[in-house]
This record gives C-alpha cells, structure tokens and sequence, in this order.
C-alpha cells in the first residue's frame, strides 16, 4: 500500500497552451500538498515565464531538482528536464513547443515506469504541433499503450463525479467508424470497462449501457444493420459472461432522457458521440482516464486552449479533478487488490512453516 503523499508525476503539455497555468494555479493551494507531492517535469525557465504570465504564484514553494527521488513533500518539484530557455508563445501552436511536451512526457512516462512516482497526470498537447514535432501516437493513449508493451488494450474513459462515458474507437476519422466497429472491439472496450469500474472505481457488479452506431439504433436495420448484426450479439455474449450491459441505446434520447444516471458507465461507439454529451454535461470538472493499463494516467478534459493562452483566465478545475481521481484510483486499485488476494494463502504458508 502507498504511504504517505501520493507522488503525482506531472507532463507540462504544450508549452503555448494553458497547461502550466493550470498546474501552477492547481498548486498554489496548498492543502492539496497535505497529501501530494507534485513532481512537474519541465524546464525551470518555462516554470518561472508562465507564473509571470498568470500574474502570481510568488507565493509558490517550487523546488527544483535534477531527479524525481529527490522530490520533497509540500513543494511544487520540478524535474530540470531541459536546461536551456523553451521559446514560449502563447496561443502559437508550434512544433518547437511540441518537442518539449515531448521531452516532459517521455521524462515522466520513464520515471513512471521505474517507480518513481505513483501515478502520471498529463497537460494537453497539440496534436497537429506534436506531429510536427515527430511524435508517432495520436495522442497520450496510444504512446502510454505503446509504453506499457505494444499491443496493450486501453479505453479512454471520460469521468466526472456520476458519469463515466468510454469510446470502442477513439482518434479515428468519421467515415472510417462504421468498418472499425465490430463486435470483439466492443466485446474487448466493454470488458476492459467492466473491469475498470471494479477495479478503479470500486464498483461492485457495475451496470453498462452500449449505445447504438445509426440513428435510433439503426430503427430495426431501416438505418443502418450495424446496431442489429454486430452490436446486439455483443450485448448478448457480455451477458453470457456475467457483465451486465444493456443496449443498444439510441444516442440522443439516451442522455437526453437522462437515461445515464441509471448506469455506472456508459460506451459510445465513436469519439464525438461519447464526448460530446459527456462535456455539454461535465465540462470544467471531467477527467479523461486511460483504463486497461497497469499505470494510472489521468488529464484534464480540455485541450490546449491556445485562445486564451498566456492571459491568466484558464479555470484549473479540470485539473485539479485529474489529480485527486489519479490518486483515488491508485488506493482503489490497491484495495482491490487486497480485496482480491487469495485468503488461503497466508493459511498454506503458516502450514509450511510448521512442518518445517
């Protein structure tokens, strides 16, 4: 079990965008370092150009450090991953900003990895600058699937405070959706669902809604057979496993109807359909949660906001919502790991001892 502050390993994001104004605005409270410890991957010169930017933070205890063990409780750490003086433009989506949300990310994804710190939080990126820059994934999901070994399936699973919303496809384009939606991708998100809302949430024979692919669920195949051919036989075969799903569920009425409060997680079958109803209700205080890895990742639930990058008027709830629940699923995750140990165990090993 983890004792003491949890360790909070935090990527910068885009060195352009709102990412380090939230993170400093999350920590210039200084009740959340009663029980975290921050550790901000990044460059001190960027640190100390965006506390100007948000006009405070002189208060702040930053503590700068050349490693992550050397991380100290009640101070904003930051890892010197960079020396020298970032290019920082606020509201310029760059290239050259980009590689350095690389750097940050791969610091944090390693020192992760090792056991450095406890859990990852990551500031928005931009994904066009990332590209620029040579980042390979489509965005923080792929790159930390691709670092936990490749071919590891992950959910991105949006979450506020009643509602959890994941997606059978994720970064794809819309015409491409219909071909991408099978019924093992969804046998495999919703299992990987199942499985998160028990473990990470602590939710005990959780209830989940699989929502239609066409309008109206495809109205019996006159919109559409997808709904009938290929979602319907999913619902049925995580029924035979002993999950509870239901659906499919038309979409719109769905959430209109306020039908979600009835289920502990709901899966959409594309990006927009699952995340646009899921900000419309939770905007400003949701996280997006990569489920299915074997580290806990969390980030706010808004982009860069280049729009209003460098004035000072971010809203760092998000934020500051990804940090708590980062650390409410690490002690989530080890009760149910206790929870679940084999209790016969420790009675064989006493057994053996006493035959010795």
């Amino acid at each position: 079990m983890t004792e003491g502050p949890v360790r909070v390993g935090i990527s910068c994001g885009d060195l352009n965008g709102i990412g380090l104004e939230v993170i400093l605005k999350t920590f210039e409270d200084s009740r959340l370092l009663q029980e975290i410890t921050p550790v901000l991957y990044c460059g001190a010169k960027a640190v100390s150009v965006h506390r100007k930017y948000m006009g405070g933070g002189e208060q702040m205890q930053v503590n700068g450090i050349a490693n992550a063990q050397d991380a100290i409780p009640k101070k904003l750490n930051v890892v010197h991953v960079w020396e020298d003086e970032a290019p920082i433009e606020p509201g310029v989506p760059s290239g050259t900003a980009a590689s350095y949300a690389i750097q940050s990310l791969e610091a944090a994804a390693q020192d992760l990895s090792a056991g450095k710190v406890d859990v990852l939080v990551t500031a928005p990126i931009d994904k066009h600058s990332m590209e620029q820059a040579g980042f390979a994934f489509p965005g923080h999901t792929e790159f930390l699937a691709h670092m936990a070994g490749g071919d590891a399936e992950v959910l991105m699973l949006l979450v506020s405070e009643n509602l959890r919303v994941g997606t059978v496809t994720g970064h794809i384009p819309l015409k491409d959706v219909a071909n991408a939606v099978t019924t093992e991708r969804i046998l495999i998100k919703a299992r990987l669902m199942h499985q998160s809302l028990e473990r990470d949430f602590g939710i005990n024979g959780p209830k989940i809604a699989i929502l239609g692919l066409n309008p109206h669920a495809g109205d019996s195949g006159t919109l559409g057979s997808e709904d009938k051919e290929r979602i319907l036989p999913a619902v049925r075969k995580l029924n035979e496993e002993g999950i509870l799903a239901m659906g499919p569920f038309p979409a719109d009425g769905f959430f209109g109807s306020g039908s979600y409060t009835h289920f502990d997680g709901v899966l959409a079958m594309y990006h927009d359909q699952g995340l646009a109803p899921f900000k419309a209700l939770s905007f400003g205080h949701g996280v997006n949660y990569t489920a299915g890895l074997p580290i806990v990742r969390t980030s706010p639930d808004h982009g860069t906001g280049l729009d209003i990058a460098g004035k000072g008027v971010a809203d760092e709830g998000s934020f500051r919502h990804a940090v708590w629940l980062a650390c409410d699923i690490l002690r989530s995750r080890e009760a149910y790991k206790a929870m679940t140990a084999n209790p016969l165990q420790p009675q064989k090993r006493e057994k053996e001892r006493k035959q010795r």
